[in-house]
């Protein structure tokens, strides 16, 4: 995908960058040492190969200046913080961080190096999977996602941005919707809804938010891209960065209870029954992520326009369903 955000560098940067993370190690003299890939919508990515044989992956965040959405405030630095907390325990597959760099001097940017995992994308591949082996993938991925929200934490929303934090979900979700809101007031961002139409719907139901009482460790974008599996298992969880403090019913996971009902990953992570409550809230996650895919494009200027419309459906969806309910 091409983004306006991704920081791409030239091979004798990135020479700069692996010697200081790897004690001196230089890139290989293959030309393909360094190969860029080009999956992810945000950061900057490579797969470099170091002149002893290793393999690793480089992550480069968008440039200092580069205009962002508010919740996306330093996410990198959040990314490599949560991968570090949730390699503790280890049930959830994810990769080792070897360097993180936050000194912007070979780079304009924060970046790091990482494992790479052994696997393939499940992006590339699940189309190709039988039927068992998907619904036993998607059921590992719900028992990780368990083990992921079982770290706890002293606050709601968000490491890299304190103004997104509250010590009550229902204050912190309410900031975090009104922050993608004012990113899209300020990109001109025009949706089917109006602004107040949307904020009117959000405070309909937010009555449902106080329920959650624990800030719980949410990986949020658990998605095929995001995932590599091997043999029928998951091999590795990747993208920690818009990690949150939340409730767990803001994962990916539980978004499909709209249109597919009850799903292998939420019968591996435990949970197959929904009060109404618990549905008021899965809708107002899934017009955050909604708003969200719509608002970005502004900000990515992407070379399609398949992000846009999809998320031009959900919104449509969703408040539908909260406006009725």
């Amino acid at each position: 995908m091409e983004s306006k955000t991704k920081n791409t560098k030239t091979r004798p940067q990135i020479a700069a960058m692996a010697a200081r993370a790897f004690g001196g190690v230089a890139l290989a003299d293959s030309g393909d040492a360094v190969l860029e890939l080009k999956d992810g919508w945000f950061n900057a990515a490579y797969n470099i190969r170091l002149v002893d044989g290793r393999e690793v992956i480089l992550k480069i965040a968008p440039p200092r200046d580069a205009e962002v959405m508010l919740y996306e405030k330093n996410i990198m630095a959040t990314e490599v913080a949560a991968m570090r907390l949730v390699r503790r325990n280890p049930a959830i597959p994810v990769p080792e961080i070897y360097h993180f760099d936050d000194a912007h001097d070979l780079c304009d940017s924060d970046y790091f190096f990482m494992e790479k995992i052994a696997g393939d994308n499940l992006e590339h591949v699940r189309a190709s999977l039988p039927p068992e082996t998907q619904a036993s993938i998607d059921h590992h991925i719900g028992e990780i996602i368990r083990e992921i929200n079982g770290f706890t934490g002293a606050y709601f929303g968000y490491d890299g941005n304190p103004d997104l934090r509250a010590s009550t979900w229902r204050e912190a979700f309410i900031k975090i919707m009104e922050s993608v809101l004012e990113d899209g007031i300020r990109k001109g961002a025009v949706h089917d809804h109006g602004y107040d139409e949307i904020r009117a719907a959000v405070l309909r139901h937010a009555a449902a938010l106080e329920e959650v009482t624990t800030p719980c460790l949410v990986h949020w974008d658990v998605w095929n891209p995001n995932v590599f599996v091997k043999e029928g298992r998951v091999t590795g969880i990747i993208d920690f960065e818009r990690a949150l403090w939340a409730d767990p019913l803001m994962e990916a996971q539980f978004r499909a209870l709209s249109s597919e009902g009850i799903t292998s990953s939420m019968r591996g992570y435990g949970k197959t029954s929904f009060t109404f409550e618990e549905e008021r809230r899965c809708r107002l996650y899934s017009l955050h992520l909604a708003l969200v895919m719509n608002t970005e494009c502004y900000y990515r200027n992407y070379d399609t326009d398949v992000i846009y419309n999809l998320s031009r459906q959900w919104i449509d969806e969703h408040m539908g369903w909260l406006k009725a309910s």
